[in-house]
């Protein structure tokens, strides 16, 4: 059953499992002792430390090792904002964060003194060098840029960022948990995160690199190990495991990279031909290699991941309707794309055409299936009877909404308009986006006493 989901998490990489079996034999001793066991701990955790430094491409002695990615990318934002504290309180991050960047920032602009900047991105999911020259401030105590979106795979300018930070005099902070596999990040930041379980490497394990120079004053209880930045009795085991397999992923990542992306680029040919009404999203181009995510109109994402689950096929999804939220990704929101029937494909390393092939063919069915059943049938074909129309959909949820505007708009004449009154907030992403797919207008929005009216003008 193949498993298409390794931008969650990557399955434990051969290398990984053997190096994590020596080290519970070996390294089980504390690192800090200087009797015989302690001193063999002690060069294990050196020889991670080293192997993890170069394929960051830091020091060995600016890395150290955290209880996970989540924890690098808190215990990274909390000491470099508190090194800088006497600059000011100013952040800035990207519209398309991951949840962990903008939950620590979250809880910075939540205190005394705290400013927060989301610099937006285009419909590609990137950044502008000049997107964030314009958000820095005399008071920016820090920026944080991921180097590939998580959702989208779209490979973030990192260096031409970096190069804007560094003449503002502002460090710049690298979420680098989705690329780090596949290579270095480009030059020019100053701190960097990482998470070993997306690499292939064990749950539990974080890297955090401060380069010499930025100041940084960490955070939480004072303890001297790992430099006084990661407190706590490291799982020595879990990081040896981790730095191997990340040494190993990258000497087959040029080769592999190759590999998968061929076949990211079926998919992304192949979906938009065999699925009716697809928006795949992300750069086709400048992304990562392994991952691709499209969206499916007039189709529930919870119901499509369960026929794909099924069939064989684990995927992941940022459509409001697989979350407890009830939002869509704060991604998609961000690139302003379609958001319902949402699916995510994340190759893991040695997948193969036939697996695929295979999911290629499950697709087209899983999606009929699920429009079936929400009552979708193609072409929606109406005898113009308006010039205008209004549809109340008032408590109907992602896809309704849209399923119930692909209905209505065939029953006004070109040039009319359809308004649809909701109150799903995935309506405000979902019907320009339908506009954009269809060639209709959107033509904005408007407030009502109960919910939000959207407004339609159909052009052909």
């Amino acid at each position: 059953m193949p498993y298409f989901d390794t931008a969650s998490a990557a399955p434990l990489h051969p290398v990984a499992r053997q190096a994590l079996q020596a080290a519970l034999d070996e390294g089980w001793a504390d690192p800090a002792r200087l009797y015989r066991e302690g001193r063999r701990a002690r060069l294990l955790l050196d020889a991670a430390r080293e192997a993890a430094a170069e394929a960051v491409g830091c020091r060995p002695d600016e890395l150290v090792f955290t209880p996970s990615g989540t924890h690098a990318v808190h215990s990274g934002i909390a000491g470099a904002l508190a090194g800088r504290r006497r600059v000011g309180g100013h952040l800035v991050v990207s519209a398309v964060e991951h949840s962990s960047v903008l939950h620590a920032a979250e809880a910075h602009a939540a205190t005394g003194g705290g400013r927060l900047t989301e610099v937006g991105v285009n419909r590609l999911g990137a950044v502008s060098a000049a997107g964030y020259a314009a958000a820095l401030a005399p008071d920016t105590a820090l920026a944080c840029l991921q180097s590939a979106n998580h959702e989208v795979g779209t490979v973030q300018p990192v260096a031409e960022v970096a190069e804007v930070c560094a003449e503002a005099g502002v460090p710049l902070l690298v979420d680098a948990a989705q690329s780090l596999g596949w290579g270095r990040v480009e030059d020019g930041w100053s701190v960097l995160a990482a998470s070993a379980h997306k690499w292939g490497g064990p749950p539990g394990v974080g890297l955090l690199a401060v380069r010499k120079g930025v100041r940084f004053a960490p955070q939480g209880p004072a303890d001297e190990r790992e430099s006084g930045r990661s407190p706590g009795y490291a799982n020595l085991p879990a990081i040896v495991a981790a730095a191997a397999s990340l040494r190993a992923v990258r000497a087959e990542a040029d080769t592999e990279a190759a590999r998968l992306r061929v076949l990211v680029d079926r998919i992304r040919r192949r979906v938009a031909r065999l699925v009716p009404d697809v928006e795949v999203v992300g750069d086709p181009d400048r992304r990562l290699p392994h991952l691709v995510t499209f969206s499916c109109l007039y189709v529930d994402g919870e119901s499509l991941l369960h026929e794909l689950d099924r069939a064989g096929y684990s995927v992941s999804s940022g459509s409001s309707c697989t979350s407890s939220t009830l939002t869509p990704s704060h991604v998609l929101r961000a690139m302003g794309v379609l958001s319902e029937g949402n699916v995510r494909v994340s190759l893991p390393a040695g997948t193969s055409a036939d697996e695929v092939n295979g999911f290629l063919e499950v697709l087209p069915g899983a999606v009929a299936g699920v429009r079936a059943k929400l009552g979708v049938t193609e072409p929606v074909t109406v005898t113009p009877v308006a010039d205008s129309l209004e549809l109340d959909t008032l408590g109907l949820r992602c896809p309704q909404p849209v399923i119930e505007l692909a209905r209505a708009i065939g029953g006004v004449a070109v040039g009319g308009t359809v308004t649809v009154l909701s109150d799903d907030e995935v309506a405000r992403l979902d019907i320009p986006a339908w506009c954009g797919i269809r060639g209709h207008a959107y033509l904005g929005e408007s407030p009502r006493p109960r919910g939000t009216a959207y407004h339609v003008r159909r052009l052909s």
